[in-house]
């Protein structure tokens, strides 16, 4: 097994480094360039010059990557253009609100999208699994930033959610982790838990639909794959129970593409999120990704596009990992 997490670990390296070039090429390819998001309305061509020089601008572009890259390695991608701070520390300050986000949602997409998935396949053709389907396909087709306005028009006052923010302007919490959730309870602040929680459902909701209707979808498809198996008429016919084949032979043979296409999701969730924490006034990565690239704020989108590709690097070779765990057939390819 320490073989083939190993193997997987190495293989990330090369894709991480030409997602750092893709990030580099794509960013010194827009128009205006960092020296004239610095300058503003003072940009003179003159001006524009004396910044990329000192900038380093103006060297060549391998000389540009490979210091570019040094810095990335040590987390050092300068101060953002909007606010000055460093980029790191923004990263920091604004993690938190995404992970609590990201977290619910697959949270969310998983508790409900597999026994939904489940229950189409085991009534296949019934109305359960027509009702399911076509709310998949519902959800799939749906644009999160249109849901979410749906939500909040629809939603919020019947049932007394919050619709904006992570918390009330009154709650005054105490911040430890900038996890709002979190934090109220290391405090014991138990309304400020209540109040964080409440303003998590609508956004979590509106950024689960997608990978829920996926993962319902993927886990239906799998599971009718494994219910035509020899092997689970073979346990039908032995006389075992529903529960028994259901738990043992159906759902651990149906997990492996459920698997990928919950690490899938879950990389893809930043993407969400920027359109999920604008409409909601969730200020966390996304936020911040829709105003660096509102204002060119080139420190800060290289900081967050690399961030998001390791994550989903990440993201993956875990679900690899987990192959592994799940079927260790897979550790000997």
């Amino acid at each position: 097994m320490l073989r083939f997490i190993v193997r997987r670990v190495l293989q990330a390296i090369p894709t991480l480094l030409i997602l750092s070039i893709l990030v580099f090429a794509w960013l010194r390819s827009l128009p205006g360039g960092p020296a004239a998001a610095l300058l503003g309305d003072k940009a003179t061509p003159e001006k524009i010059a004396d910044l990329n020089h000192v900038l380093g601008l103006d060297q060549s572009i391998f000389l540009q990557y490979f210091k570019f890259l040094g810095r990335a390695i040590t987390g050092d991608f300068g101060s953002s253009l909007v606010s000055g701070q460093p980029v790191m520390s923004e990263i920091g300050t604004f993690l938190p609100a995404t992970i609590e986000l990201g977290l619910s949602a697959i949270i969310i997409a998983v508790v409900l999208g597999i026994p939904f998935g489940y229950l189409a396949a085991r009534f296949k053709g019934g109305i359960a699994d027509n009702v399911i389907i076509v709310l998949t396909l519902v959800g799939v087709a749906v644009p999160i930033f249109f849901l979410g306005y749906i939500m909040q028009d629809l939603l919020s006052a019947p049932l007394g959610l919050p619709s904006q923010g992570r918390q009330a302007p009154g709650i005054d919490a105490t911040a430890v982790t900038n996890f709002a959730v979190l934090d109220g309870v290391l405090t014991s602040e138990w309304d400020a838990v209540w109040d964080a929680i409440k303003h998590l459902v609508l956004p979590a909701f509106a950024l689960a639909t997608i990978p829920l209707a996926v993962i319902t979808r993927i886990t239906r498809a799998s599971v009718l794959d494994v219910f035509n198996e020899d092997f689970i008429r073979t346990a039908n016919s032995k006389g075992l129970t529903d529960s028994v084949v259901r738990q043992r032979h159906v759902l651990r043979n149906a997990l492996l593409p459920v698997v990928t296409t919950i690490g899938l999701q879950t990389g893809a969730l930043l993407g969400g999120a920027v359109l999920t924490e604008r409409v909601f006034n969730f200020r966390g990565l996304g936020f911040l990704l829709a105003e660096g690239i509102e204002r060119r704020d080139y420190p800060r989108l290289q900081a967050l596009l690399l961030f998001g590709a390791l994550v989903y690097v990440v993201v993956n070779m875990l679900v690899d990992i987990s192959y592994g765990l799940i079927d260790p057939r897979v550790r000997v390819r």
